[in-house]
């Protein structure tokens, strides 16, 4: 089964800036191969839905070892059975519904 997940791992005990963590689970992310995005408060990934979790597991065990002794994560995930779509589909969707005109409607209030 496919899945499209929104992670968002915050390591605590570690200090106000959590940079470092969150780039070492960015990598663990990267080598996975998995479809990515990141974004302010988290990544999109999308993969096979072991493979995903696998990433996850591995994003907290990565941050364990870097000397967190506390993680609280926020996952977000959808799968779909009806037909296949992509993280990207899905924000050309809306994209394609905005139209350049409505962006600059909101942005000149």
């Amino acid at each position: 089964m496919q899945v499209i997940v929104d992670l968002c791992v915050v390591p605590m005990g570690v200090g106000v800036s959590v940079s470092p963590q969150v780039a070492a689970c960015q990598r663990v992310i990267e080598v996975s191969g998995l479809e990515h995005r990141m974004h302010a408060y988290g990544t999109n990934i999308e993969g096979p839905w072991d493979e995903v979790m696998a990433v996850v597991k591995r994003c907290h065990e990565t941050v364990h070892e870097m000397g967190a002794p506390r993680i609280t994560s926020t996952l977000k995930l959808g799968t779909r059975t009806d037909r296949e779509q992509h993280m990207d589909d899905k924000v050309e969707s809306v994209k394609r519904l905005l139209g350049d005109d409505d962006v600059e409607s909101v942005t000149k209030c």
